[in-house]
């Protein structure tokens, strides 16, 4: 049976925008910021290390079911104090999501600090709901009177050639035509006083970058991408922790 060219190139073409729409609704973490497997379908593949990431309530020992008073609330302000953290002093780090922090953010941080790196896998089951308290009391074992838990999140996004504006989704994985690939990180930074469970939190700005790929290069020109992004935003969270927190 003959098929006339223009119609294959259009049902491609519909079918690889299809693809292109059904991958859009998977996010993708910097603890899980590995290139997708070829072999493994449209999605990203399911990580045996990666399990997911920590909450702010577990982290920040913020108790969903406590009831909360005005009295409460009135204390807390009356007792919060300003945090310090003076250079090189001893961290507990934490990567949500993965069993030890990047090196790049290791690196990073041990110019200003002592990072102590551990676990930022979330745990099930027994002793969730005292998460905080357990990450505190280890934090405190290991003599590090702070502790710094981080997230971050990875975007891309396909530059419309007609009108040059870049419509950002959740990263994708691969069967994307050649083009060039945009790509940002973003991060959220936690501070916890170890002592009173005090807590401040900030977002650096996005970083962002744009780089050609080819259907045989995306995967390098991906990795390649987050390493950088990754360096830029680690190195841009550990200035701001040190100018807001030193004095």
């Amino acid at each position: 049976m003959h098929f006339p060219q223009g119609s294959l190139v259009r049902g491609a073409v519909t079918g690889l925008c299809l693809l292109v729409l059904l991958s859009g609704c998977a996010t993708r973490s910097i603890s899980d910021s590995g290139y997708p497997a070829q072999s493994s379908g449209y999605g990203r593949p399911m990580s045996t290390q990666y399990r997911g990431e920590l909450t702010e309530f577990n982290v920040l020992g913020i108790d969903q079911d406590a009831v909360v008073t005005d009295e409460a609330i009135r204390t807390a302000l009356a007792t919060r104090q300003r945090l310090t953290l003076p250079r090189n002093s001893a961290v507990m780090l934490v990567q949500s999501g993965a069993l030890i922090p990047d090196e790049a953010m290791v690196k990073a941080f041990s110019q200003y600090y002592q990072p102590i790196a551990f676990s930022g896998v979330p745990e099930e089951g027994k002793g969730k709901a005292n998460y905080a308290g357990h990450l505190r009391l280890a934090a405190a074992r290991s003599g590090s009177e702070k502790m710094m838990v981080y997230w971050g999140i990875l975007e891309s996004g396909r530059e419309n050639m007609s009108t040059k504006v870049v419509s950002w989704f959740p990263i994708l994985g691969a069967l994307v035509p050649d083009e060039n690939q945009h790509m940002r990180i973003r991060l959220k930074v936690a501070l916890v006083d170890v002592r009173t469970g005090q807590w401040e939190m900030f977002s650096p700005e996005p970083f962002e970058d744009v780089d050609f790929s080819s259907r045989g290069s995306r995967a390098a020109v991906d990795q390649a991408q987050v390493a950088l992004l990754k360096n830029k935003a680690y190195g841009e969270a550990v200035k701001q922790l040190f100018y807001k927190f030193s004095n």
